[in-house]
Formats: C-alpha cells, structure tokens, sequence
C-alpha cells in the first residue's frame, strides 16, 4: 500500500522511527520479512533492483551493432574500414575484395571470440538465476529461484551453500548465534571466517519464529568494499520502544560465499542483484598499456606517414609524366569525354586516394589479432611453468591479464612489501618483556638469572592480556578443514592474522590457555588448571591509523579492565614515560634482531567511566555517516592513561630463496625498494637478511630520529636532503646505471619523513623537497620504505613511475594494504599469501612465493619481450617487402595504378601465406636457454628499456625490407627483360612479372623467419614449410591447374608457365638467396669466429638491439656452479646459437 506523504512529513516520521539524529544521505530502509512495523505510521517502500545478474556484455538483439561499434574504435580496424569505403566508392585499381576480406577476417574472429566469451557469461548467470533458494513467506519455506529474491526477503541458507545475495545475519542454530564463512569466490581466501548475529535476533531459529518478526533495518546504498558495510537495525515489539542495534561487517553475509560447519542459518535481504559487493567489485580496473603497444602505435604512425609520402610522390608524378601529351592521351587509350570534363583538383584527389588503396597493405591490420593471439597462448605457458608451482598449496601462478606479458621483460624498479612477501607470515612467538625483564622460556628460566623477574602479579595480568585482547575464535578439529594452527587435540585457533594465534601460543607455553568464547563470555584456563571466565563487553577494532587494538572486559571479581596491544609507536606515547623506558630497551633489541614486536597496557575502569564510555560507543557505532571517524576519535579518548605491562616478540621467517631472488634481480639491474608498515630496526634487519642491503652499501637516513619532531625539522630535512643529493647526484659520474659499478647507496625513511617531504609546508623553501628526494632515490640502489601506510605506498609507486623516462614499475604484495599500490605499478604482483587473497584477486599476475618473481621476469619476461619484438619487427619488415615492388612498379607503368599482384595474393598474404610461422615463432622461440636465463640475470639488460624497439632496430628491419623490395623487384625485371619463359617465344605478362616477384617475397619471409628461429620444434617445421607447400598449392589451383572451373580468370596457367621455364627457376634460387645473404654472411662469419675464439667465451644469439655502452651493453659473467664460461660478451647482432 503506498501514501503520499511531503519530504518533510518523511524526514519528521524517520526522526522518530530510528535512534540518532544524524541525517540519513545515502542510505537505504529494509523492512525484514515485508512485515509493517506500525498499522497507524505510513512508510514510503522504496524501490530496489531485482536478484538478477547480469555479467554478460552483449544480448541477442544488441551483440552486431555494439561489437561492430566497438571493433572499429581501434584505430586500425576503422583506418581499413575507411579504406575498403573508398574502394567500393571510387574506381580504384584494387578490387575492395582485397581489403574488405582481411577486415572481414580480423572482425569475425574478434567477434567470435567475443560472442562465445559472452555466452559462457550468460550460462554462468542463468546458472546462478535459476538456481533454487528458500525464502520464509508467512513464516512457512517458499522454494523460488533465486533471481525472483527481492529486498527485505528473509532467506534459509543450509550449510555448503552459496548465499544468494548479501544478507544481513539474524539466526542459526547455533549455541552462540554465529555461523561460519569461507570467501574464497570474493576475495580467495580460504580459510573460515566467523560472522555474528544481532544479539536480540539469535534466538529466532525457526521459521515461525523467524517468520514474526517485525524490524527494520537502515544501512548504506550500495558499495564495493568488501570489508566495510554500516548499518543498524531497528526492532520492534508490543507496546514498547525500538531496540536499536549497531551492523557491521561481522553481520553481513556475502553473495558469493559459502556457510561452512554451521547447518542452517536464516538472513534478510539487504543488497540484491547487480548492487550486491560480488557484482560491483567485477566492474573491470583501469587498462594498463605495454611499453611494445606504445612502440607499435609509434610504428603505425611512421608507417602511416610513408604510406600517405608514397601516394603523394606517385600523384605528383602522375601529372608530372601526364604533362606530355602523347603521356596523357596515347592513340591506343584516348580519354572520353567525362575524362575531360572532370575537374582536376577532384581527378587529383581521387587519384590520391587510389594509390593510398594501392598501397594499404603496408598497414599490416592482422599484426592486432595475432598479437592478442600470441598474449592470450602465450599466456597459459605461465599457468603451466611447473617450476612456479607450490605442491603445499596445491596451486600454481596465475595471470589475470595477458595484456602485459611482454612488460615482464622491462621492469626497472620493483617494489615489495615484506610480511608475507619477503617473510612467510608464518609467525612463532620467541619471548617476551614483563615489567622491563625478559622472558625466554618459563616463567623460572628467566635471562639474567632468576631473581631478575618482575612481580607474579605482573606476569599473569600480562598473559591474561594476551589470553582476552585479540579477535581468534576456537573451532573443533573435526569440524574445521582450513588447515590452521592445532592448540591441541580437540581445537584449532582461527585467526585473520597468524600474529595473533602466535601470541596465544606463547601464553600457552606459559601455562594460560585460551579456551574460546561462549555467549559472550571468554574463557582461560590458568597454570592452576582453572578456567576463568570474561565477559566481553567491547571490541576496539585494530586499524593501520591507530595501529593498535583494545578489549574491555569484566572479570569474576566484577572488575572492569581495558587491555590494549599495538605497535610501541602506538603504545607508549599513552603510558608513563617511566614505564615506557624500560620496556623499550627489549623492544628495540628485538627489532634489530628482525622480530614483530608488540607492546601490551592495561587500565582499571570504573563501573561509572564504563556506563559513559559505553554510551559514547554505542553512539559512534549507532551513527550511519562518517561512523569510522566517529569510533576511531572514540577510541583514540578511551585509550589513554594506560600502564605498560610489556612487549613481545614473534619471529617471522624469511621466505624460501628471497635472498637469492633479490640478488639476481639486483645483477639484473632493477633497483628494488621495499615498502613495509613495520618498523624501522625489524625492516632494517629483514634487509640484510635478504641480501638488498650489502654489508658494503652505505645507507642514507631520512628518519624522525634523524630530522626530530620539533619546529626545526624542515630545516634539518633540508640539509640532509642537500647533503645526500651532493653526494649522490652532484658527485656522481652521469649515467643510467652506473650503480651497477660504483659505490651502493641505500636509502630508508620513514612515513613520517615521507610526508613532511610530499605534502611539505607552505613556505618557499620546500617546494622542491620532492624533486631533490626523488633524484636522490633514482641514484639508490635499494630503498627501504617504513611505517608507511597503503596509502603512501601508491605515492611512492606513482612518483618513480612519473619521474624523467616513464621507467616501468612493479609493485608484488600478498595483502590488502598492497592493492592500492598493485594497481599503481605498470605490473602488479599479488602473492598467494595468508593474509588474504586481495592482493592476488587484483594483481594483473599472482604467483605462490616471492622467488617464483625471479623466472617470471628473467625468463618468462625475457622470452616474452623478445617474440613479440620480433613479431612487430618482422609484420612491418614483410608489409614492406610486400608492398614497396608495388611503388616501384608505378615507375614502370605510367603511376596508372596497375596492381603488381593479383587481387587473391593481395587478400592472402597477411592471412593465408605468411600468418602461422610467426604465431610459432612468437610461441615458442627461446633464442637463449631459460636455465641460461636464470643462471645469467645480466642477461635480462640486453633487452631493458626497450631495446629491440628502438630507433636503430627499427631503422634496420625497416631498410632490411627496402633492401628486399628492391632486390626482388629489380632481380625479375632485369631477368624478364630480354628474356621469353614460353615455349613459343612470348614474353612474359605483367601478371607473370608479379607472380615472380610474390613467390620469391613469400619464399624470402618465411625463410628470414627460419634462419632467426633458434628453438625448433615438430610445430616449427610444421608451419613454415606447411606454409610454403599451401603457397604452392593454392598457386596451381588459383591457375586452373587442380581446379579447372577457374580457368576463366586472369592467372589461368600462370603459374604453371612461370615453373615450367629453367630460367625462372635459377632466378627465384637467386633472388632469394641474394635477399637472404647479409644473414648468411652474419651466420658464416660468427661460425668462424666461435671456432677461433677461446672455449672459456659464450656466445648468445641474435637481440637485434642498440643498447647504449652506459647501459650496460658488455658485461662480465663469473663462473656459475655448473661450468658456465667466465665471460658473457654480450654484442650487437649476435645470432649465434649456444
């Protein structure tokens, strides 16, 4: 039933309806069941999308005109669409066959591709559409699909099943009210996660009690963050007020995840359709461009600009020769009488646009499909490398874009985090500091013998903290198959972060054990076997702003206590500085040791302070805008006038050859950087330990300890900013990488110091503090990042990868803290990590471990840059041996636009003739060894910065094809003429003339191709003589010869007649080895050379790259292992095969 009701009555009856007085912007009102809270109050419904998903891009009806729609917003397709338009429009000497069949082709397979994407979209959502679901209607089970659900629908989820939009958690039947939740759809995380339902509402386990009742809830519109929802629910009973509880992200239960371990739970509807979390977070991220894309566009540009110069320079001779009568109008070609008449500048522009047609071939269109094909295979060799895969996670790496395969072999600066990155995040507690003593082992071995211990009150209070301030939930064994850490036989501890299950380990092995929670009440048992029971009154969140988390808790003796634990930065400044200092000494020695440290405090609150500090929580968690500000400047109140109790220290291992990988990504000549949250002495050792600072490096500080915290510390930045931009850049010698040879430098700085240099004060003087940092960092070897939050990390990421060249970046992170800097970089990593799958799910690669970054780049990278090098080199060198013979044939024939080849061979060359060796050859070709690869790092210069796509390559492949045309061209002209190829003495036709000139073309290309392939395989062979074979057949057929129907059409028998002739023979041999000998003479040459040259040299095969001498261009290679040679010459041209 709807009312009609003013703005202002509305806002007057909310005002009533809910607790809090904050204005409800962006907000929605869900009435749980469809059931009216009041009969005398009206409510305006509001209007909500349905449960239907929709990820497919195209339908039925729309799939022609939007996919053609968007094909032709690439530059080339449109160019050649043009093309054939003029073609069918002016009288053009090309049939528009010839350019209409290749488009033809390019746009149907694109479609193809697209439509059968599309179609397995719409199967997988009439999957989900369809499929059955429970709703509770007049507090009986409805069975509906699951599209027809609609917001505020109370919906039964059985345990193994998926929820079928986002609900928000009102019932199960569990003791506590709690349910449990795998994401690994969302966010690929495996392991179970707890959620909560309104404390009110856990009673409702039935239908028919869930089925009465009457509620509201209020919460935000629609957004993707999965972690984030605010909402509160309103819950009415006879004759009496509203029961208003707080909604988090513990309440809601996510479309797409999986009830796990809990039978049945019962949940209302509050996001459906394309609005739920799982659907907004598959809108697609921004696309990213390879350094190759750019150069192929760059390419076009230069290719488009010969292509209009040649028709300009034919139209201009046209007239030029027409400018002698007997040219223009010979007696056996007289002009009609519209000829005459035309006017001229029209004739001339139309002439123009008939050589640009004539010449379009040097555009080469189907160069885009097969690189899209040669990234989409090339791809899953990524997918199926044995060598990345873990056998321990029974998973392997992952590519979630093929865009930027090629970008992998270009990397300069890599940036990683360090937990779960660098370290396994595999936590173990190794001792703790009571009251200002150590502690080791047992409470009676204590370090420094044992009457150094502080009081035995101290020391249980400190345990009782560790046992009551963290968010782990106890789970049976038998029930829970996530794979974390036993406590004990009968129970396992899960946790979002292994941090916290280490330290209840370590109270464990002093004789206090966490033993769960139990409507709401957390037990411990003591070293006395006791179990002591907390009630939990509040939860203080951890999050990266305040770094730090807190319980209050009501002990047996009705005593109410705040625990807090968080970083020592966090901690002591809200404890005495006393206290502060004693603990301090332990936590610094532990992170010089590489140890996660912790500090924990405690209060005694009041019952009176806690009815106000409660009221003023409830109010922060209560407010629907701007409730995390609200709760933090809450928390940030309640957190202080603490005692510190004391610290402790977890080990976090360092990951399996990361040292080994970052060295040979530093002899590969990236600079890496780390960017971490932890703190600077932990981060400082972890650096050693991984080998990115050397013993040897000197290391330049930018920290608050170097600047301080009082009003001189911009002036104090500045001199040690002028100071190290002397050293590093004044004094330094020029060059790109001369780091590489000369002193290391390493650079650490703190977030702190960070932001005083990116957002520095007004005054004049600090302007350029960032130019000066960022000059000083691109002279570093290595940089250390700490205490930096996401956010900053994306501004370091973005500031190198703006700086003076564009240097290509890759960020590799295995937490949500990472993403925002995973999407800054050019590449993005993700690491399978244990903190969530976040990273993974938005990194353009993911990969199990941080080594398995070294043979994605030195390897995979390497390869990948040099094929598809190599293809874009080699589709503009064989478009230019293609098509130049037809310019100068122009010369030959008056500029009369007469076609050189005939309009079949014109259509097949890119698509038929010379189409699949290439695909191979950008597939399969290792030029060099991936174990040499991997043995040789400084193997992965010879193609940095883009090497084999510069100017100078370039210029040779593209003189390289010059030099071809003309040979082929000029070699059949000088044969034919004075010579007859037929028996009765005819010479040969225009027609012949061209179908020399195309046969040795297709012979020179395909045969350049085999001389540079250095890895043959069964395909190889297969495609490249396949390739000629096919030429020869489709010849003898097109000629009439197998297929006699044809021998109507212009090149009847014509190629036939050219075979059958001795001398066409000997000239074609010729031809193709006059085109073919500056590579034979390189081959010949280096073959002499190896065998003269000493047997302790290794030569490597041909990068057609001009690498500059201060790039690194000839490097020194020691002995590996395995009896490698000692010196690696790496030299221009080399083709040479190891």
């Amino acid at each position: 039933m709807e009312f009609a009701l003013s703005p202002e009555t509305v806002l007057k009856l909310w005002s009533g309806l809910f607790v809090g007085e904050e204005k409800r912007v962006g907000t929605r009102t869900v009435l749980v069941g469809h059931r009216t809270f009041s009969e005398t109050e009206a409510y305006v419904p509001q209007k909500f999308c349905s449960n239907r998903i929709v990820s497919s891009k195209y339908t039925i009806w729309n799939f022609l005109p939007k996919n053609l729609f968007e094909q032709f917003r690439r530059i080339a397709n449109f160019y050649f669409l043009i093309i054939f338009l003029v073609q069918v429009i002016v009288d053009t000497p090309t049939s528009p066959v010839t350019s209409g069949l290749p488009l033809f082709f390019v746009i149907t397979v694109t479609a193809i591709k697209q439509g059968y994407e599309d179609w397995l979209r719409h199967r997988a959502d009439k999957e989900v559409n369809k499929g059955n679901v429970f709703v509770i209607e007049g507090s009986k089970l409805v069975k509906k699909e699951c599209e027809t659900i609609k917001v505020g629908d109370i919906v039964e989820v059985s345990s193994d099943e998926t929820f079928p939009c986002d609900l928000i958690f009102l019932a199960s039947n569990t003791k506590d009210g709690s349910c449990y939740v795998t994401t690994a759809s969302l966010d690929g995380e495996s392991n179970v996660k707890t959620h909560y339902t309104v404390q009110d509402t856990s009673h409702l386990c039935t239908c028919q009690a869930i089925g009465c009742l009457t509620a509201t809830i209020e919460c935000e519109q629609p957004q993707p963050d999965l972690y984030r929802f605010v909402g509160r629910i309103n819950i009415y009973n006879d004759n009496q007020e509203p029961i208003a509880r707080a909604l988090g992200p513990e309440n809601l239960l996510l479309k797409g995840a999986t009830l796990k371990n809990t039978p049945k739970i019962y949940g209302v509807a509050v996001y459906t359709g394309m609005e739920t979390k799982m659907a907004l977070n598959y809108q697609g991220k921004s696309q990213k461009r390879s350094a190759v894309e750019k150069s192929i566009n760059a390419f076009l540009i230069v290719y488009l600009c010969i292509l209009v110069g040649k028709a300009i320079i034919c139209t201009a001779l046209k007239y030029t020769w027409q400018s002698v009568p007997y040219n223009n109008e010979p007696w056996y070609n007289q002009r009609t009488q519209k000829d005459k008449e035309t006017f001229k500048l029209l004739k001339m522009f139309t002439d123009f646009l008939s050589f640009m047609v004539l010449f379009n071939f040097i555009i080469p269109v189907s160069m885009y499909v097969t690189v899209e094909m040669q990234k989409f295979l090339g791809s899953f060799f990524i997918s199926w490398d044995k060598e990345m895969y873990d056998k321990t996670r029974d998973e392997g790496a992952l590519v979630n874009t093929s865009d930027l395969n090629e970008e992998l072999g270009q990397v300069e600066y890599v940036f990683s985090d360090k937990t779960g990155t660098l370290t396994e995040n595999t936590m173990e507690f190794i001792e703790c500091s009571i009251d200002g003593f150590k502690y080791s082992h047992a409470f009676s071995e204590v370090d420094g013998g044992t009457f150094k211990k502080a009081a035995q009150s101290q020391e249980q209070l400190f345990m009782r903290a560790l046992c009551l301030c963290h968010t782990v939930q106890v789970q049976e064994s038998d029930k829970v198959d996530s794979g974390k850490s036993n406590i004990d036989v009968s129970c396992n501890y899960v946790a979002a972060s292994p941090d916290e299950i280490a330290l209840l380990q370590g109270a464990q092995k002093y004789g206090f054990t966490f033993l769960g929670q139990e409507n709401n009440f957390m037990k411990v048992q003591n070293p006395n076997k006791q179990i002591e029971r907390y009630e939990l009154l509040n939860v203080l969140d951890f999050d990266c702003v305040r770094r730090r988390m807190s319980v209050l808790v009501k002990a047996q003796d009705r005593k109410l206590y705040l625990f807090c634990k968080g970083a020592d930065s966090a901690i002591f400044p809200r404890v005495p500085v006393a206290e502060a200092e004693k603990t301090k000494i332990h936590v610094e020695r532990n992170a010089l040791d590489g140890y996660r440290t912790l500090c924990v405090a405690f209060k005694e609150i009041s019952p009176a302070d806690y009815v106000k500090i409660n009221s003023r929580i409830k109010e922060a968690t209560m407010a629907l805008q701007d409730r995390e500000a609200k709760m933090a400047k809450v928390f940030d109140e309640i957190e202080t006038d603490m005692h510190l109790i004391g610290s402790t220290a977890v080990e976090d291992k360092l990951q399996d050859m990361a040292a080994e990988t970052i060295e040979a990504l530093h002899k590969a000549g990236m600079k890496i950087w780390v960017l971490t949250g932890d703190k600077l002495e932990t981060a400082q050792a972890t650096c050693y330990a991984c080998r990115l600072f050397q013993t040897s490096t000197e290391l330049l500080q930018l920290t608050t300890k170097m600047v301080g915290e009082d009003d001189r510390k911009e002036d104090r930045l500045h001199e040690l900013l002028v100071d190290y931009h002397k050293k590093l850049v004044v004094d330094m010698p020029p060059g790109k990488r001369t780091w590489l040879l000369s002193q290391e430098y390493g650079l650490v700085i703190d977030g702190a110091t960070l932001s005083l240099i990116l957002n520095p004060s007004q005054d004049s003087r600090s302007g350029h503090y960032k130019s000066i940092f960022l000059q000083i960092c691109l002279k570093c070897t290595a940089v250390l990042c700490c205490r930096m939050a996401p956010l900053q990390k994306a501004q370091i990421v973005r500031m190198v990868k703006n700086s003076k060249g564009s240097p290509i970046t890759l960020a590799v992170g295995d937490g949500a803290n990472d993403v925002s800097m995973i999407l800054e970089a050019h590449v993005g990593i993700g690491i399978k990590g244990k903190e969530g799958r976040q990273a993974a799910r938005n990194s353009d690669y993911a990969i199990p471990k941080f080594k398995d970054l070294k043979r994605l780049l030195l390897a995979h990278g390497h390869l990948y840059y040099v094929r598809i090098a190599h293809l874009v080199q080699y589709f503009f060198y064989k478009n230019l041996c293609f098509i130049f013979p037809q310019f100068l044939y122009q010369f030959f024939c008056g500029f009369s636009q007469q076609p050189l080849y005939d309009a079949a061979y014109l259509t097949m060359f890119n698509i038929c003739f010379t189409s699949l060796p290439i695909v191979a050859y950008s597939l399969l070709e290792q030029h060099v060894h991936i174990d040499t690869l991997m043995a040789f790092p400084k193997l992965y210069l010879n193609v940095s910065d883009n090497a084999m796509l510069q100017l100078k390559p370039f210029l040779y492949w593209t003189f390289l094809g010059l030099f071809d045309g003309c040979v082929f061209f000029f070699g059949t002209y000088f044969l034919f003429q004075d010579a007859s190829i037929q028996d009765n003495g005819k010479t040969a036709g225009n027609w012949t003339f061209g179908t020399m000139v195309f046969t040795v073309l297709v012979f020179t290309v395909t045969l350049k191709l085999a001389l540079d392939t250095r890895y043959w395989t069964w395909m190889n062979h297969f495609v490249i003589w396949g390739s000629l074979i096919f030429y020869v057949f489709f010849s003898f057929f097109w000629g009439g010869i197998i297929w006699p129907f044809l021998k109507q059409q212009r090149m009847y028998h014509i190629f036939a007649q050219l075979l059958s002739s001795a001398s066409s023979w000997l000239a074609m041999f010729c031809l193709i080895f006059v085109s073919l000998l500056p590579e034979i003479l390189a081959l010949v040459f280096r073959n002499m050379k190896r065998k003269i040259k000493q047997s302790d040299s290794l030569e490597l095969p041909m990068l057609v790259s001009y690498k500059p001498l201060e790039n690194g261009f000839t490097s020194e290679i020691g002995v590996a292992a395995d009896g490698f040679p000692k010196h690696c010459h790496l030299r221009l041209l080399q083709m040479q095969r190891i």
